[in-house]
């Protein structure tokens, strides 16, 4: 009954079988030497005696719940070549081949003979279709397009597929304006030397900036880049002028457009939005080299406010707020600069729009909220005034941070009152007998001050007796606690 409860679950289960402990069969539990998957392996044990034929044999066991499947057990014994060593890591981690098929002859051998001649098993080896040579992997939807720019238009046929297909490039990718404009520039020069090509170059820009909102600022950088680095001057007209003029053609038919169907509305406004952002960014050098805006573009801008404002519906109000907040502060001071008050008048029409104008609560929400920014300078910061001292005349906070003094009488008073000289100077003159000491009461004098080697360290009789009246207090005091925390 003991020697059961010595042995790990599956060991010794084939006693007086052929094949031995550990075995082969569905006794041995598929583990050399009958070892279990966490017993240390056995030394071999020597093959079972005959018993007496009247000695009944006991029943087998029962297969263990961790065994492999039958078909693995018979290869658990080819997975190694000699004997397990103590301190092994067990069999089970080996890797182990596929079950037998019914093809497959398991020749039948004690044990001793299976552990002699054991089988080697070879691990598959996958073998990897990738290559070095390969081409490089780009993923879906990805085009290396900086390289078509370095090297030129050559892979593009026409001017306007080249054109195209740049504009594009830069509405997804608009922080690489400032690396590839140059190289961009570049190959235009050498590709519009034509009237038409340019006249197709203008209007490739300003049907991407007006037909794609946020292209807008871009398409407005693009051509103050172009018009001063595009070498072809036709006598049609250089590219800012021709730029100009297809702004005129859109310009001219501003009335109908305000007035017109939802779709035409919104063509027009994208219209507005990129004249905005062109009297922005478009740099003109005047006669003397000082670079200025294009007065033509301000004067067109002041029109198209007065006819979205003269058709208050929803859409245009939205529009014309759009248009202020982006160039109402410059509008207004070159407005200043030459004595015009039209910001006045613009504001004038707004509040007009906001108690007349059957036009939806939110727009005039945005509305009143345009004229409380232009109130607020634009929202801009105020330059801060010339620097001026304080005084107690023009900083009504002068005396906030001026420290407070004692008189001899223990008064307080500060500079802020009225009799303070007076007092300071009183102060002073008694600070005048200790003019070595800090107010720690540092000695800072030399050694051998006369003045100082006059002064008695004796107390004063008076103060002598209130300093023992102290003292005396103090101990009863002292006493009187400890007696109450007793």
């Amino acid at each position: 009954m003991s020697d059961g409860f010595d042995r790990a679950p599956g060991a010794g289960r084939g006693r007086s079988r052929g094949l031995g402990r550990g075995g082969g069969g569905p006794e041995g539990g598929g583990f050399p030497n009958g070892a279990g998957p966490a017993e240390r392996p056995r030394q071999q044990q020597p093959p079972p005696q005959p018993k007496a034929p009247g000695f009944q044999q006991p029943p087998p066991l029962r297969q263990p719940r961790t065994a492999p499947p039958p078909g693995a057990q018979c290869e658990a014994l080819a997975g190694s070549q000699r004997p397990p060593r103590p301190g092994a890591l067990p069999e089970q981690t080996r890797p182990l081949r596929a079950p037998p098929t019914s093809q497959d002859k398991i020749p039948q051998q004690n044990s001793e003979s299976a552990m002699a001649k054991p089988q080697v098993v070879v691990a598959p080896v996958l073998m990897s279709k990738l290559s070095a040579n390969a081409p490089e992997f780009y993923p879906s939807g990805y085009s290396n397009y900086t390289e078509s720019y370095e090297d030129g238009c050559e892979d593009y046929p026409t001017l306007s597929e080249y054109v195209q297909d740049f504009l594009n490039h830069l509405t997804e990718q608009p922080g690489s304006f400032e690396t590839e404009i140059e190289q961009f520039a570049e190959t235009l020069n050498g590709w519009v030397t034509t009237d038409d090509a340019l006249q197709e170059l203008v209007e490739l820009i300003y049907q991407q900036a007006t037909s794609i909102p946020n292209f807008s600022y871009m398409g407005a950088r693009l051509c103050n880049y172009l018009s001063h680095h595009l070498t072809i001057s036709p006598q049609s007209g250089n590219f800012r002028q021709l730029l100009l003029q297809r702004c005129r053609t859109e310009y001219e038919v501003k009335d109908q457009a305000a007035k017109g169907d939802e779709v035409t509305r919104k063509r027009f406004h994208a219209f507005v939005l990129f004249l905005g952002e062109l009297y922005l960014n478009l740099e003109i050098k005047g006669t003397n080299g000082q670079v200025m805006r294009a007065d033509i573009l301000q004067v067109g801008l002041r029109e198209l406010l007065n006819a979205l404002f003269s058709n208050p519906v929803d859409d245009n109000l939205i529009c014309a707020v759009k248009l202020l907040k982006l160039t109402g502060s410059v509008l207004e001071d070159a407005w200043k600069e030459k004595g015009k008050t039209d910001m006045e008048e613009i504001i004038q029409r707004i509040e007009n729009v906001v108690l007349d104008a059957n036009c939806s609560r939110d727009v005039k929400q945005m509305l009143l909220k345009l004229v409380e920014l232009r109130s607020s300078n634009w929202g801009r910061v105020h330059a801060t005034s010339t620097y001026r001292e304080a005084t107690p005349e023009n900083d009504p906070n002068y005396f906030m941070n001026e420290p407070t003094f004692y008189t001899s009488d223990g008064v307080p008073f500060t500079a802020a009152d009225p009799d303070y000289q007076e007092k300071y100077q009183e102060l002073l003159e008694r600070e005048d007998f200790f003019p070595d000491y800090e107010e720690n009461g540092t000695d800072l004098s030399g050694a051998g001050d006369p003045y100082l080697d006059d002064i008695d360290d004796e107390m004063d009789p008076e103060i002598e007796e209130a300093y023992e009246k102290f003292c005396l207090e103090s101990e009863r005091t002292l006493h009187r606690d400890c007696d109450q925390m007793n």
